[in-house]
């Protein structure tokens, strides 16, 4: 199958595709206007003859640009229009010559300056030539730079994902730790070593996670679960969950890790602080072109400030949503909002896009 993007690319090859397709479009467009004087058996002998040595001629103008492309424009110019004349002149003796020998039978004036005779039309071909050589090469210019500063930005995109993704797992294992800590002391050795247990399989997912790439929903809950597991052993019947997820969504792709902060926030802040404990319910589900994300608790609330929660002290819901921003542009959504009758919810639109789409 015929790459174009390939053979943009290879400049040589592009040239040569479009220099031998400028000439050739040159000589049908002179052979269709000897259809209208009926010169058609001679005049295409001349128009061929004229379209390959304009071809000639003009091919060394290449090399000639090459040298001067980084000099000041005023001397580019003046180049231009000298090296193009010098083609236009040297191009119309060649077809004059080409003109007397097949329609005059090998006729020569006796003045010389007759040979270049008509040389203004061939220099205006030559100029023309020139400005598409030059045109062509500051798009060619325009497009590797347009791609460097998407190679940049997509790298410092990288590294910017890779500094917030990487901030969760200290703060994660830093509340985890402390509780395991708090288990021993209190000498609840059993419990505290089935959270070490469980820690050790969530990190152990975590880092096997790529965090440059989005997983499926499937694979998130797998982790969410993982993390909730260590949660509930210190929580025990005091966290409840409620899970609704569309069966449509189950391969739809999310950031890796996008679930475990806000429900961490969530336990730290709505869970904990009520002694009968609560439940955090997560929905998902699809509109249109959209992920919806719902997650919700019914803890003591919060105040809620210009989108931004009064009790948020850490970095879990600020990282998110700069990773969100990271990944979507402007195409998604974060909204903190009440949870009637009692809590917070945080609604969470972000693109559909599909496990075999992404690939």
């Amino acid at each position: 199958m015929f790459n174009w993007q390939e053979l943009v690319d290879n400049r040589n090859r592009f040239f040569w595709v479009l220099h031998i397709s400028g000439w050739v479009g040159f000589a049908l467009v002179h052979y269709l206007g000897s259809l209208l004087h009926d010169l058609r058996d001679l005049f295409t002998w001349v128009t061929v003859l004229s379209a390959y040595a304009g071809a000639i001629f003009s091919f060394p103008l290449r090399y000639v640009y090459r040298y001067v492309w980084k000099m000041p424009p005023w001397k580019i110019a003046i180049c231009v229009i000298v090296s193009s004349y010098v083609a236009g002149v040297l191009w119309q003796v060649v077809k004059n010559i080409t003109y007397w020998e097949i329609y005059k039978h090998g006729w020569r004036p006796d003045f010389i300056l007759y040979y270049t005779q008509s040389s203004l039309w061939s220099f205006y071909i030559m100029l023309s030539w020139s400005g598409l050589y030059f045109g062509i090469k500051y798009y060619q210019m325009l497009q590797a730079e347009k791609q460097n500063v998407l190679s940049a930005n997509n790298m410092a995109n990288q590294a910017q994902l890779k500094m917030l993704r990487y901030q969760l797992n200290p703060h994660f294992l830093f509340n985890t730790l402390n509780a395991i800590s708090t288990l021993i002391l209190i000498r609840e050795n059993t419990t505290a070593n089935a959270m070490v247990t469980r820690l050790s399989d969530f990190l152990r997912y975590s880092l096997d996670m790529d965090p440059m790439k989005k997983v499926t929903l499937k694979q998130e809950i797998k982790a969410l679960e993982l993390y909730l597991d260590i949660e509930k052993v210190r929580f025990e019947q005091r966290l409840k969950l409620q899970f609704e997820i569309q069966r449509s969504c189950q391969d739809a792709l999310v950031p890796s890790l996008l679930f475990q902060p806000l429900v961490e926030n969530a336990i730290k802040y709505a869970i904990a602080a009520k002694e009968e404990g609560g439940t955090i319910s997560l929905k998902v589900s699809r509109f249109a072109n959209d992920l919806l994300i719902e997650l919700a608790d019914d803890g003591p609330g919060a105040e809620i400030h210009n989108g931004e929660l009064s009790r948020e002290k850490g970095v879990g819901l600020v990282n998110t949503r700069e990773r969100l921003a990271t990944l979507y542009g402007k195409d998604y959504s974060f909204v903190i909002s009440d949870n009637v009758p009692s809590g917070v919810k945080i609604n969470i639109r972000i693109p559909f896009e599909h496990e075999q789409e992404h690939e």
